[in-house]
């Protein structure tokens, strides 16, 4: 009986500017509408593709499961199945992808000053407010697991260490988490109004603190920190 050919691997797709400049080789790995958008949800942790999809919204399911194909493909993303008794299938950030991490911090502190006003047709989610305050927050030297509520939902951020570009000074993978810490160093309540103001430096944290616009619970080193102790 014949042997039964196997479907050829999808291949990588080949588009690209074609210049010998690492700009250029970085955008034909990332350069696609929605990629970057995908690493900033991963770098939150593993997630399964209806997770990814519920906080993307306007993505098709077609795009993202080709975007995500490409990621895998070109080593930014690997796709991965959780033990049992869990049969799902997760995506995460290889270290490669993980090292986009600067590039996100950066892109939103430039993007920061046009969030003067939220557009009727605008989503948001809690956990983008992560990499702003992920970059307000890089002084600290407390090292611990901070919680942050906000009206829009919580999250939870690995910072300070003393590690100045405490960015990449995550625990394991992540950089932020989804939802309450199971037992966090220290909590913060504020609104996305206070965040944006401190993303784009027109109040210093200790401002917020002292004026009450952001309110810091816990007992611990990091909370003191927090409090300008």
């Amino acid at each position: 009986m014949p042997r039964q050919q196997q479907p050829a691997a999808r291949p990588v797709r080949r588009r690209s500017y074609d210049q010998f400049d690492a700009t250029a080789r970085a955008l034909d790995s990332v350069g696609d509408r929605w990629t970057l958008l995908i690493v900033r949800e991963l770098l939150g942790g593993p997630r399964r593709y209806t997770d990814l999809h519920a906080d993307l919204p306007g993505v098709s399911t077609d795009v993202l499961a080709s975007r995500l194909k490409d990621m895998e493909q070109t080593g930014l993303a690997l796709r991965r199945k959780l033990p049992p008794p869990s049969a799902a299938s997760v995506y995460e950030l290889t270290a490669r992808g993980r090292a986009l991490l600067p590039v996100l911090a950066a892109l939103a502190e430039w993007g920061a000053p046009a969030l003067a006003e939220r557009r009727p047709t605008d989503a948001v989610r809690a956990h983008w407010f992560a990499l702003p305050l992920l970059g307000v927050l890089a002084g600290l030297t407390q090292a611990g697991d901070l919680e942050v509520r906000l009206e829009e939902g919580e999250f939870h951020l690995r910072v300070g260490g003393g590690a100045g570009a405490a960015l990449p000074g995550a625990v394991g993978s992540e950089v932020y988490g989804y939802g309450p810490a199971d037992r966090p160093d220290a909590r913060i309540v504020l609104d996305a109004g206070v965040c944006l103001e401190l993303a784009e430096g027109r109040a210093t944290f200790a401002e917020a603190v002292k004026d009450g616009r952001v309110e810091v619970l816990g007992e611990g080193p990091l909370a003191a920190e927090l409090r300008g102790a």
